[in-house]
């Protein structure tokens, strides 16, 4: 992988902060300058050492009264000299309603049952910070913590783009949709431990080890957070649970389903008991998996099982449920939702291949950009009021304004509202202003029907995407898709394909996966282009295949 030269990194990093926090000088140089200084190098792991400590975490889990049927095989696997894997595979069929894990609430490291609680609750540190507090200081007692075993069984960190270093983030993510929003979250991160965490290092409440909480701990917390974290209820919040964040993700195919057991008074009962939280864990293993030579033998039915799990009304345990059947040796996914690659890769760091959650942004700003290269700003402006007024919008994500293409490159109307509008000739779309002033609020009529040329509705939902794809419109679609291609730079689509086929996933993790996220992306605006050519019936060029030779590109024509 290529990169700044090392000599010139701290100008490279002080130039890029100074483009994407110019609300803070020098935030992107700070960061980098805390991270430079690694973790302790993690461990290196031997097959017999990953066994042991599954061992030690049986063990733990059966003296924390966690549960779990010995149909289930808990097989680990080393994957690298610094890096486990542990997925859990069925050792008999299982079947829709078997319940296959109890889990105490009390088992789950929390806010609420850190030892750092006190010092937590009195700094009125919630969320992600108070959960990143604790498991820094449970991390920080080692042996001493009653979460020592499980703990260990878990990685130094979670590879989330969160903790790659600015150059790599650069040179990755250059285009996708994580490009700014993961510089933006450093930012921010780095923040919250300037301004929260760092103080703590001075209380009188405990003796904290600074080498525990340092800006390299911080985060290294939050990347365990963010891919292994599960939501329980209001009292007790979300937080980390054993052995529920062992099952790997699989989109759309849930087999188990985590749960928490309802009840009428369980925040009065949890608080008098001094019951602990809970988290709705999310799982960010999906590397390849060997099985455990320690487990239990394959080859036995249900009716062999040593105990059977039945479902208990107890609010203060959490159950894994069966919601599909699996046939024995075959893994047992939990599923994270229906999440496309951006979001996989942002919060678990992972990606899959031919994800049918994917999607593309274009931005509000690329529209008008696009509309201020044809006409004056002042139309651009008039034509974007009155989209708004017919009670139009983009998606919101802070300060932008985007509108989604899906997987199979099709635009939201919203957008394709805009452009017609952005396209109308002048009369046309005096006649809908008049027919709108004449109206007033859209929203205390929505009956009215207002029409342009063509006798085209304009109501929300009532809009026809067909009558809305004119040729106009649809050229317009094709120069908004090569401007989005135009982010990921002179490599075209083949160019990426061809890096992922040369690209060893176990060794260049961070590059496969985002490879997978930039053809994904790519691939979508290719089938954009389609979807507006057919709309048309126009010749559009295949520029997903080579955006560097447009000369030797074939025409494709519907």
């Amino acid at each position: 992988m290529r990169g700044p030269a090392v000599d010139t990194l701290d100008n490279y990093l002080r130039n890029r902060a100074a483009l994407y926090f110019s609300y803070w000088p020098s935030v992107a140089f700070k960061i980098n300058s805390h991270l430079r200084t690694p973790l302790a190098a993690p461990p290196q792991y031997t097959s017999m050492a990953a066994t042991r400590r599954m061992r030690a975490f049986k063990r733990w889990m059966k003296c924390q009264g966690i549960e779990f049927t010995v149909a289930l095989n808990l097989a680990i696997a080393t994957v690298a000299p610094q890096s486990i894997s542990v997925s859990v595979k069925a050792l008999c069929d299982l079947q829709v309603g078997d319940v296959v894990a109890r889990i105490p609430k009390q088992s789950c490291l929390t806010v609420k049952t850190s030892g750092a609680h006190q010092l937590i609750e009195e700094s009125q540190l919630g969320g992600y910070l108070g959960l990143s507090v604790a498991i820094m200081y449970e991390k920080s007692l080692g042996p001493q913590s009653p979460w020592f075993q499980y703990l260990q069984l878990l990685p130094p960190i979670e590879p989330i783009p969160l903790l790659w270093s600015f150059p790599e983030i650069d040179f990755l993510l250059s285009g996708t949709e994580l490009h700014k929003i993961i510089k933006e979250d450093k930012a921010l991160v780095y923040e919250d431990w300037k301004e929260c965490i760092e103080p703590l290092l001075g209380s009188a409440l405990l003796e904290l080890n600074p080498e525990f909480f340092s800006v390299q701990e911080y985060f290294a917390a939050r990347s365990l957070i963010s891919s292994r974290s599960f939501e329980i209820d209001k009292y007790h919040g979300f937080g980390m649970v054993p052995l529920a964040d062992l099952f790997n993700h699989k989109t759309a195919a849930e087999d188990v389903h985590f749960t928490a057991v309802s009840s009428h008074s369980e925040s009065d009962n949890d608080a008098d008991n001094d019951n602990r939280d809970f988290d709705d864990v999310i799982d960010g293993d999906d590397e390849p998996i060997a099985q455990d030579s320690h487990s239990e033998k394959d080859g036995f039915s249900v009716g062999d099982m040593e105990s059977s799990l039945t479902s208990e009304d107890d609010p203060r345990v959490l159950e894994m449920i069966m919601i599909k059947d699996v046939k024995a040796g075959a893994e047992v996914f939990n599923t994270y939702g229906s999440l496309g690659n951006a979001a996989l890769l942002h919060r678990y760091g992972f990606t899959e291949l031919d994800n049918p959650f994917d999607i593309v942004n274009i931005d509000l700003e690329l529209v008008l950009q696009w509309s201020s290269s044809l006409f004056s700003c002042r139309h651009s402006r008039r034509r974007l009021s009155l989209w708004r007024k017919l009670d139009y919008s983009g998606c919101g994500s802070q300060n932008s304004e985007y509108f989604e293409i899906s997987f199979d490159g099709e635009p939201e109307v919203d957008l394709l509202v805009l452009l017609y509008i952005m396209l109308l000739p002048e009369e046309a779309y005096n006649e809908l202003d008049l027919a709108l002033s004449a109206v007033g609020n859209l929203k205390k009529s929505p009956n009215s029907c207002f029409t342009g040329k063509g006798n085209l509705l304009f109501i929300k939902g009532s809009v026809s995407k067909n009558l809305l794809l004119t040729k106009d419109v649809c050229v317009a679609l094709l120069s908004l898709a090569d401007s989005r291609e135009a982010f990921y730079g002179l490599s075209s689509l083949d160019d990426d394909t061809r890096s992922l086929k040369e690209c060893c996933r176990a060794t260049e993790y961070k590059l496969y996966h985002s490879l997978i996220l930039r053809i994904s992306e790519r691939r979508i605006l290719k089938k954009l282009r389609c979807y507006a050519a057919a709309g048309a019936r126009i010749p559009t060029t295949a520029k997903g295949a080579n955006f560097k030779e447009k000369s030797e590109e074939k025409m494709i024509w519907f």
